[in-house]
């Protein structure tokens, strides 16, 4: 008996999905992002209109002023999906957690002045209050924006900023020694210190503004924009010769996470930019709007972190920001 083993090819009849090759041009190999991005947004069939709002579907395009022929122009260059996102956060937080670790370990932080570690706590741990406001209002995009692109991402970033208010809630357990009582005092100056209610303001609004896209481009590139660089750039080098690297060693993923999100908020303003002539000038008046707003909010807060310093810095951090903004493609005349 012969026994004759061959080896057939199989040629495959499609390479992608049809709805996915609709958007990159043919029936050709696409990527997990594309197929896990591309027309998963719903548009018909939805069995009721909501009733607080009878005039508009439960999603909406309608629900912005911004127009745009593809919404999924908004692609994240980060080409984050659920298993890429999850992947690259698991990787940060082990590195987080080992930063943590060996400052809790040698209690360099309970170590510091009371001066110090009180200038500390009010500098950044009522920032968890911030971030958590910073999730509801992404929560939001993700809930009435429009196109699995863009609302992929910010469901990404709500999550992100959960995780962001744990670890400045952790920085505040290593200041006290997990008593737990800076993070009191945090909710106290955020509610009641002059220093901080221009910012709390400013993302409470955001809490009833109906316009997705506004929300988006205050909370994400006005507010982050001005404050991120500002808190954890400008404070840790005016604090480094009293903390030494300690403060650098619990803020290292804050500073990663913005300047990866930066690259990612960045794509979709520019790309909203370019589709008209209208689309750029309603981001420039939120953009002016926004910018005067959250500056002005800044200067009390400051002039509590920074001292003398304090209009030296805000002007660095403000004309960093225009220059951004400039290169994004939205020309902005005058700073409100």
């Amino acid at each position: 008996m012969q026994v004759d083993i061959r080896t057939e090819t199989v040629t495959q009849i499609r390479q992608t999905f049809s709805h996915t090759a609709r958007h990159i041009g043919g029936d050709k190999p696409a990527s997990r992002y594309q197929e896990a991005t591309y027309d998963l947004q719903p548009q018909v069939n939805f069995h009721y209109r909501p009733l607080w709002q009878p005039e508009l579907e439960v999603y909406d395009r309608r629900r912005t002023k911004i127009e745009m022929k593809n919404w999924y122009a908004l692609r994240d260059p980060r080409q984050y999906y659920y298993g890429a996102y999850t992947i690259a956060r698991a990787r940060q937080q082990d590195a987080m957690e080992k930063n943590i670790e060996f400052v809790d370990k040698r209690g360099l932080m309970r170590s510091l002045p009371d001066a110090l570690r009180d200038r500390l706590i009010m500098a950044l741990v009522p920032l968890r209050h911030l971030e958590w406001g910073a999730n509801t209002n992404n929560c939001y995009i993700t809930a009435y924006g429009w196109g699995t692109a863009l609302t992929q991402a910010t469901m990404y970033h709500t999550m992100d900023r959960l995780g962001l208010a744990q670890y400045v809630s952790r920085i505040g357990l290593l200041l006290d020694g997990n008593s737990g009582d800076s993070l009191a005092r945090g909710k106290t100056l955020w509610m009641e210190n002059a220093a901080w209610q221009g910012l709390r303001k400013a993302v409470e609004t955001l809490m009833v503004t109906e316009d997705c896209m506004e929300v988006f481009v205050a909370q994400n590139l006005v507010i982050d924009g001005l404050l991120y660089p500002l808190v954890y750039q400008h404070l840790d080098r005016l604090l480094s010769d009293e903390v030494g690297p300690v403060l650098s060693l619990l803020t290292e993923f804050m500073n990663n996470w913005y300047d990866e999100t930066s690259r990612w908020v960045d794509a979709v303003i520019k790309t909203v930019a370019t589709e008209s002539e209208e689309n750029r000038a309603l981001l420039r008046s939120w953009i002016l709007s926004w910018r005067g707003t959250v500056f002005a909010s800044l200067q009390g807060y400051a002039a509590e972190v920074f001292g003398e310093h304090a209009e030296a810095v805000l002007a660095q951090v403000d004309q960093s920001f225009g220059a951004r903004v400039e290169k994004l493609g939205v020309a902005l005349a005058e700073k409100a």
